[in-house]
Parts: structure tokens; sequence; C-alpha cells
């Protein structure tokens, strides 16, 4: 393969235990396949030996670079800690938890050079619990349903993205299982290639149960954002129209003493008055998703090559 620059970013959340092997698997696959490989591992606040441990990888070797928070900002904001200090040609995620072997980098930038943008991982066969594949899937289609962007598996942690794509993301909350909507909103090809999954053994996962109710709301924060960000009164605009006739009809009939009208209405009205609300939570995304990346995370110390590095944050 060329010598192009490859980065790796991994964010990092106690996971000090797979550190090392993972560096060992990534630096062992650049050297079987003669890539030029550089790795950021940005330590997003761990409460463990992750940093001391980033440290002395960074110290070891030269082609490593650590970032460490001020405290927990989020899977997201670590991606864009990594992304900002990133001088790849093509730029790999990847989670620390070792499920996503590093071998399988040289065939995403095979799909690349097919002329994709953005290759995702696929995890066809999945070494989770059911309770965590089974309500995955059914996210992953209703994000292709909502989005028109149809993988199997938009929360893969494994992913390769051509370096100018990344300039242009900008990603906060938990909106990095939607990097693949997000690029291809921009234009960017976007493919998916299966990968290989691994059993987890070291660490524990980091989402529950409560993720699914967080996801549907960043779901509906996406499609808000890529569909109506630019007129965004023709969405919210028609809920309040709506919401007006309701009530006014509401109004009428009680006014007149017709209770069937009101009695079949009033559920109705408290619905969409929860429908207002979701409207309210959009234009504060609208402000958000404006405000400087700087402000998603705060950085306390560097290690090897990004500690010199000009503008990383």
């Amino acid at each position: 393969m060329d010598h192009q620059l490859i980065s790796v970013v991994v964010p990092v959340f106690n996971e000090a235990d797979s550190l090392e092997t993972l560096v060992t698997e990534i630096r062992q696959a650049a050297q079987d396949n003669d890539l030029n490989v550089e790795i950021i591992l940005v330590d997003d606040g761990s409460g463990d030996e992750s940093w001391p441990t980033i440290v002395t990888q960074a110290q070891s070797h030269p082609s490593i670079a650590g970032i460490r928070f001020r405290r927990n900002a989020g899977k997201a904001a670590a991606l864009m800690a990594g992304f900002a200090a990133a001088r790849g040609e093509l730029v790999f995620t990847m989670d620390a938890d070792l499920q996503d072997p590093p071998e399988e980098m040289p065939r995403l930038i095979a799909k690349i050079e097919e002329g994709f943008d953005v290759v995702s991982g696929w995890k066809r066969v999945r070494h989770d619990p059911w309770h965590k594949v089974y309500p995955s899937r059914v996210f992953n289609r209703l994000i292709g349903w909502l989005t028109g962007v149809r993988l199997h598996d938009h929360v893969c942690g494994l992913k390769c993205f051509r370096g100018e794509v990344i300039k242009e993301l900008c990603i906060y909350g938990e909106l990095h299982r939607f990097l693949a909507v997000m690029a291809a909103v921009k234009g960017y090809r976007v493919t998916e290639i299966p990968t290989l999954h691994r059993p987890r053994t070291h660490g524990v996962g980091k989402y529950g149960s409560a993720r699914l109710v967080k996801g549907f709301l960043d779901l509906l924060t996406v499609w808000f954002l890529t569909r109506y960000r630019w007129r965004p009164q023709h969405l919210i605009g028609v809920a309040g129209l709506v919401t007006i006739l309701l009530n006014v009809i509401l109004a009428i009939s009680a006014w007149f003493g017709v209770r069937g009208p009101a009695v079949l209405l009033a559920p109705v009205v408290v619905v969409w008055s929860g429908f207002t609300l979701i409207a309210i939570g959009l234009v504060a995304e609208l402000v958000v998703a404006d405000r400087p990346t700087d402000d998603l995370y705060n950085i306390a110390e560097r290690v090897g090559w990004c500690a010199t590095q000009e503008g990383a944050n």
C-alpha cells in the first residue's frame, strides 16, 4: 500500500486494561500491511489508570499521542478532539474495548479506494447480549427510514473517513452514532462492509437501556437538523398551527356544550402539547448546533506529538 498518513482516533473511558493490547494490535496491523499510522488516544475523563497507560505508550512510540479531558465530556466530544488533532489523509475511528479488530483496517481502506468517502463497519455476526443486539437492529432500521441513509450498523465504532470529511463534521452530545448520516447529508459517498466482531474481554459496556430513549431523541435531532435546519418554521410552524386549531375546536365545543368532540379532542390536545415541547427542544438543538466546538470539551493535558501541535483543541 502507499504511505499516506492514516490517523486512528480512539476515545477512551476507563479502558486501562485493554489499551496496551489495542496499541499493539494497531501497530502490528500497520506493520503487516505497510501502513503509515498515527494513533490518537483521547482520555474522556477516565477514573482508572487509562491516562498513565496512554502516557507510557506515547513515550514509547513516537507515532502515538494522547489527549486528556478534565472531565467526562462524552464520546462525541472525544471524537471531535481527536479529529481536530488528526493529520492523516484517512482517519479511522475505533473503540478501545478490543471488540473491533484493527486487522480489518486494510479492508476498509480498500473500499475507500473504490471511490467512497466513508466506510462503516458492519458487525454482521455480533457477540453482544440479545438485549443489545435486537434493539440496535430496530434502531438502525429506524435511522434508515427517517434519514434515507440505510446501513445495517450505524453505531459500529469502526469507521474510515477521508480526511476532508471529518473537518466538516460537527457532533456533540451523543450524535456520534450518526456520523455516517451527517457525512451523507453533506454529499459524501457512504457505504459499509461486514467486519469481524469479538466478544468483550475487558471492562463493561458503557451504555445501558436508557440509551434507547436518548438514541430516539438524538435521531429526531439529526432528522430535524438534516432536513429542516434552514427552514425550521416548515416543521415547527405546522406543529404550532395544528395545536392552535385543535385548541380552537376544543374551546368552541366546550362553549356550546358539545361534549362529544371535546371528549375526543382532549387527549389529542394533551398529546400534541408533548409534540410542542419536542419542537421547543429542537429549536434549542438549532442553537446548540451553531456553538463553537471548543465548548464541547476542556483539555487538561496532551502527550506525544499532539502536545506541541498548534490549535489541537
